[in-house]
């Protein structure tokens, strides 16, 4: 155990000994890096002068602080960055390809896709709890420590420092990829002051494979490690708060929140790890329920199953709205479909008018009226 943080052996043992914790925490895998992340400013304000945030102005309201770890923490100097697998057992218990099954599911007209991410417990809440008590055993190993724990939670660019620390490279749809894992993880990072030894990055290895650019149904990846996000099917679907742009509608077809098609697309997801935690086996359903059902949900009903769920972000109004846009696009394989129709009529006069609107257009799609 050490007991002199200054000491550069000392630091090794206990570089040696967070990865060891963290393992035992349920991280895949836990590696450090610097935090000069000076090389990424650029490209983020590019990104956002040309608006390819949309909505999303929590991107921007921090300015370069973002890229600042220093600053938004003063004192850090590290970044323990850890991966988090969550690919439900429920997608690799029979062996088979859950990207082949993914992608047929789409296909089902009246079935509700859900980004597998997103079926079970909401991963901030996971990833922070157990980030925390790994920093909590790293303060009680060396004593005094100046830390602070992040997951998709601050302003802070977490894919750089993932892809510093070598826990990835980042891959053409712009997420973070592994030679071992694919891209079905989560990550988190705790800020240290602690001067602890770094890990090397590694390569990228997607060659001129493009499989994700082609992939995306609306166009979002507009050129490798290009995304904009206004286009972006999980954007539209869970960051818009408004109107979802009638020519995307048909694009979405039953993504009802988020999209996987990248990721589904990307070869090295054959090498994707099936979650160590509980925490992200599939609940209510989520990898298998039609959409008709999931339409039928009042409010109380929907804030119930969706508690501890990322998905109860959005709240039910935009929940509705998704579904609406699905249900619509259902006519393509089941146009004027009964019980479609039905549910579609019995929210016509929604007190919501965003829900009435997207409403309407699905039932124009049916060729029927409310």
């Amino acid at each position: 155990m050490p007991t002199s943080p200054s000491d550069p052996h000392d630091l090794h043992e206990l570089a040696r000994a967070i990865k060891a914790w963290g393992a035992e925490l349920g991280f895949a895998d836990v590696r450090i890096a610097d935090v000069d992340l000076a090389h990424a400013e650029s490209g983020l304000q590019a990104w956002l002068d040309a608006g390819c945030h949309g909505e999303m102005d929590y991107m921007a309201s921090h300015g370069m602080k973002r890229a600042r770890p220093g600053e938004l923490v003063p004192g850090t100097v590290r970044a323990i960055v850890a991966r988090m697998d969550y690919l439900p057992m429920a997608r690799m218990e029979d062996g088979g390809d859950w990207r082949a099954r993914e992608t047929a599911r789409q296909l089902e007209p009246g079935a509700a896709v859900v980004s597998v991410y997103a079926r079970g417990r909401d991963y901030h809440k996971v990833l922070r709890n157990r980030l925390q008590q790994l920093a909590e055993r790293v303060k009680a190993a060396v004593g005094e420590l100046g830390y602070r724990v992040f997951t998709d939670s601050a302003p802070v660019m977490e894919l750089p420092l993932a892809e510093k620390a070598g826990l990835g490279w980042r891959g053409k749809h712009t997420l973070l990829l592994s030679r071992s894992a694919g891209s079905t993880f989560f990550i988190g990072e705790i800020l240290v002051d602690l001067p602890l030894p770094v890990d090397p990055p590694t390569g990228a290895h997607c060659g001129s494979c493009h499989a994700c650019i082609d992939a995306c149904p609306t166009g979002a990846i507009l050129g490798p490690g290009r995304l904009d996000a206004r286009r972006c099917i999980s954007y539209l679907t869970i960051e818009l708060k408004g109107s979802i742009p009638e020519a995307f509608r048909p694009l979405i077809g039953n993504r009802i929140y988020g999209c996987d098609d990248c990721q589904l697309a990307c070869p090295w997801n054959k090498f994707a790890q099936r979650a160590q935690l509980p925490d992200f086996d599939e609940r209510n359903g989520l990898g298998d329920t039609g959409m008709v059902e999931l339409f039928g949900w009042e409010e109380e009903e929907f804030n119930r199953r969706m508690e501890g769920s990322p998905i109860r972000r959005i709240g039910h109004e935009r929940w509705l709205r998704n579904l609406a846009v699905g249900l619509g696009n259902a006519a393509v394989g089941r146009k004027g479909d009964a019980a479609i129709v039905a549910a579609l009529r019995l929210r016509a006069a929604h007190p919501s008018a965003l829900v009435r609107e997207h409403v309407e257009w699905a039932l124009a799609r049916h060729s029927v009226s409310a």
